[in-house]
């Protein structure tokens, strides 16, 4: 039985000297792929960008698994950046490669099981349901007429947020306040994933009416995080929202940490916001966050902090509390 990706690094430490190498799985070249290129080369690591498309099961080879770039080997370890557009035939082969990666003792971060839980927003609100963790009531159905039943009672406690099931960066997020605010389920793929809306307009609104806390958690410890304010109820950076830096405090800190753990995410973007009552509640954990906005309101490079967490994990570089020491 082939070792998992943790096992595979205890049994076979890595040798002295031993340059890194590093599958980079990307859509586009974009910032965050440059900035990750650039960090693990100032590491001394050897990382090769590439699409996930691009890679493919092979049969003739002993792994059973080609990765351009590294010839008839596989890398010390990949770090998923994007899965990138496709058919569903698609998408599950990448999702099966990834799999068969880790089952080849090549650490995968983040696991094609913590990016399928991410991914899939139900999944998500269920595991953070499951371990405790505040997250607001949430809906996932497949039958309209059950929906609009559900909307019909749930609404007279206050609105519904309607999100794509697959969705990101704060497209196609809707208010539904009555049934009649329901598109049609084709429109959904199908499905209807719905929250309870549980954001309020801030005391202060020139710095923005709505406001929520994106954390960057990598290794079970928060790098960096940032408050997004937006005159909308969707705070995204790419919709407009303003970032600002944030302390965070205990309760914040340990919310994101155990949000991400319970998605089996070692990388992760977790969206907080305090209700109206003073609350916190997680709404959303990203298995592939980007941190463009973040790293313009914080005073160290993030990526170089990403790249050493995943270095230091699989034995390349001292850990930083040892570079510290």
């Amino acid at each position: 039985m082939p070792l998992s990706g943790e096992a595979s690094r205890a049994a076979f430490p890595v040798p002295a000297g031993k340059v890194a190498q590093v599958a980079l799985f990307i859509d586009k070249f974009e910032w965050h792929a440059r900035e990750m290129l650039r960090a693990f080369n100032r590491l001394g690591a050897r990382c090769v960008p590439m699409r996930l498309s691009a890679c493919s099961f092979d049969t003739r080879r002993p792994s059973g698994i080609a990765i351009p770039g590294f010839g008839p080997n596989l890398p010390d370890f990949a770090l998923v950046r994007a899965i990138g557009l496709g058919s569903f035939e698609a998408i599950t082969l990448r999702l099966g490669l990834l799999h068969a990666m880790i089952g080849q003792g090549i650490p995968v971060t983040n696991s094609a099981r913590s990016i399928e839980c991410c991914v899939d927003k139900a999944a998500t609100s269920f595991l953070l349901y499951k371990q405790n963790i505040p997250t607001p009531p949430t809906f996932a159905l497949q039958s309209p007429r059950a929906t609009r039943a559900l909307v019909r009672s749930e609404c007279r406690n206050g609105p519904l947020v309607l999100k794509p099931l697959f969705g990101a960066q704060g497209r196609g997020l809707k208010l539904i306040r009555h049934e009649s605010d329901l598109p049609d389920i084709d429109t959904m793929a199908g499905v209807y994933y719905l929250q309870r809306f549980v954001g309020h307009q801030n005391s202060a609104p020139e710095s923005g009416s709505y406001s929520d806390i994106r954390v960057l958690v990598s290794q079970n410890r928060v790098v960096a995080a940032m408050t997004r304010r937006a005159d909308h109820w969707i705070t995204n950076i790419k919709l407009g929202a303003k970032p600002e830096a944030v302390a965070l405090d205990d309760e914040m800190t340990d919310l994101a940490i155990k949000a991400a753990a319970a998605v089996g995410a070692d990388f992760a973007g977790v969206d907080l916001l305090r209700t109206a009552e003073g609350t916190l509640s997680v709404i959303e954990v990203n298995s592939m966050p980007g941190w463009q906005g973040l790293q313009s309101v914080t005073d160290f490079s993030i990526a170089d902090v990403l790249a050493g967490d995943m270095l230091a994990r699989h034995g390349f570089v001292p850990a930083a509390a040892e570079l510290a020491s």
